[in-house]
């Protein structure tokens, strides 16, 4: 019986190895394509490891496309993004799963129902409000429309149903509202889940590319993904039909880098905030 269970065990483990080899698969590739030169990429032959290493990719991309104003513009909209969503996604929780009103529950599942709305239905109405105000082509109009998710309420609201009311009932014995009771009592205790929320929303915000293709025209304003589209297809110097794949590659590395670093610092908040959201309710 024990040997049956150390040859599952061991049988998982493989398994569990094959699916990371085919997960990372994709990246090592990226990586290794970013430093290969664009004569060994166009080849038949697949090679792992690049005859010659290079980093002439890295620097055509940074001498011939405002790749730095690119990444400064997704900095800008993924972290005040993530500073609304954190503030306006933690009041409505709270006040969804604490607060008594008349049509809380049916709110919340109006919420929920969001979740089913496909962002091309609402591409059209938001542009048109944005144009009317004269907003597109700004940093409003990128961060405006995800400074508040159906994703986040939720998960707020799922973790505030498990703090424990005693602690509020001491708070207002002591004469606090409900906003210095969100803010000094609930708050500090819902770190997980606001973690959660963050890398969430900044990971959503940074790889976003619909919206900001549509509403963008200028490199002052582009983001990232976008500004790495626009140069997919085009090499300097050479036919529209050639591509760049080594520089491709190279802009999808620098893309990558910072969600990767904001993913591996806060992992560990990250699995237990979701894990303590829970699914009370």
């Amino acid at each position: 019986m024990r040997t049956q269970g150390s040859l599952l065990r061991f049988v998982w483990y493989i398994a569990l190895v094959i699916i990371v080899i085919l997960a990372l698969a994709p990246l090592i590739w990226m990586i290794s394509t970013s430093l290969k030169p664009e004569t060994q990429i166009t080849t038949t032959e697949i090679r792992w490891i690049p005859e010659t290493i290079t980093l002439e990719n890295f620097q055509a991309v940074l001498d011939h496309h405002a790749m730095l104003r690119w990444t400064m513009n997704s900095l800008i909209v993924a972290v005040t993004a993530t500073a609304l969503v954190l503030v306006l996604d933690s009041l409505a929780g709270y006040a969804l799963a604490r607060m008594h009103f008349l049509g809380r529950d049916l709110l919340f599942l109006l919420i929920l129902s969001m979740l089913f709305v496909p962002i091309q239905i609402t591409v059209v109405p938001l542009f048109l409000l944005f144009s009317k105000m004269g907003l597109t082509d700004s940093h409003v109009a990128l961060i405006w429309p995800v400074g508040a998710t159906v994703t986040g309420v939720f998960l707020m609201r799922q973790f505030f149903l498990s703090v424990p009311t005693e602690l509020e009932d001491a708070a207002r014995v002591d004469g606090a509202n409900d906003l210095r009771i969100w803010w000094s009592v609930v708050l500090p205790l819902a770190r997980p889940a606001l973690t959660a929320v963050a890398i969430i929303t900044f990971l959503s915000t940074w790889n976003s590319f619909f919206w900001p293709l549509i509403v963008t025209r200028s490199d002052a304003v582009r983001t990232l993904p976008v500004g790495i589209a626009q140069f997919m297809s085009l090499r300097p110097g050479m036919a529209q039909a050639a591509q760049a794949y080594g520089q491709s590659m190279a802009g999808a590395v620098i893309a990558a880098l910072p969600p990767v670093i904001v993913f591996f610092v806060l992992q560990r908040h990250f699995i237990e905030g979701i894990s303590m959201t829970g699914l009370k309710g």
